[in-house]
């Protein structure tokens, strides 16, 4: 993988989840990895929208490549960092690409908004 195209910074974390008293889930989010290099392309199209019971949900695929790293699973998500920080939950991955050189994530940022 050319280090030239990591042009992007992305922070990893791990959901945690724990019951309460009363057998109600808690989730937190920990930091697995913290602001390392990472090509980000968005997926086209680049927006899809659905409406369900009068809320729409926004739906932006993304693919990011890192240089390979153990321990990443499709519960983690993601942070791009940016003007705007984008967080964006894994989909699909990680994918290895070639021996060792680097994996493949699929992510989507979802956002909603009422619909009228």
């Amino acid at each position: 993988m050319n280090a030239g195209q990591l042009d992007r910074r992305i922070s990893i974390e791990a959901k945690t989840s724990t019951l309460d008293a009363y057998g109600t889930e808690t989730v937190t989010w920990t930091t697995f990895v913290s602001r390392i290099p990472a090509q980000v392309q968005d997926v086209l199209p680049s927006k899809s929208e659905s409406a369900t019971h009068g809320l729409v949900i926004a739906v932006r695929p993304a693919r990011v490549r890192i240089r390979y790293m153990g321990g990443i699973t499709s519960d983690m998500r993601l942070t791009v960092h940016g003007a705007t920080d984008r967080l964006m939950q894994i989909i699909a991955g990680p994918a290895e690409l070639g021996r060792r050189d680097g994996i493949e994530l699929m992510v989507a940022e979802y956002s909603t908004h009422g619909g009228g």
